[in-house]
């Protein structure tokens, strides 16, 4: 089956947001981080089953090198991406989103 991934404003801004904050730690790191969450995006798409659900119906796979979640939802053939977020962050800045 293939599917449609949608990111929302608030996942895009997490993202920036991330991406951004690591560029500032060390030069290069921030597009690093940028390309290790393309790629996750690129597996949730293949695969958007194999990461559990972690609250209700979203799902999280995480970003390979960085403390980094992705987190997602699987609406038929839509993944909906609703948060791209550090993994020690508070849950409920996240689920309030679901």
């Amino acid at each position: 089956m293939k599917y449609a991934l949608i990111v929302e404003p608030e996942a895009e801004r997490d993202l920036i947001t991330a991406i951004k904050w690591y560029e500032s730690q060390r030069a290069g790191l921030g597009p690093e981080f940028e390309l290790s969450v393309e790629a996750i995006l690129q597996r949730i798409v293949r695969l958007p089953e194999l990461a559990g659900r972690v609250h209700v119906d979203i799902r999280r796979r995480s970003v390979p090198k960085f403390p980094f979640g992705v987190f997602y939802r699987i609406e038929g053939r839509l993944i909906r991406i609703v948060a791209v977020m550090h993994t020690s962050r508070d849950p409920n800045s996240w689920q309030s989103r679901a």
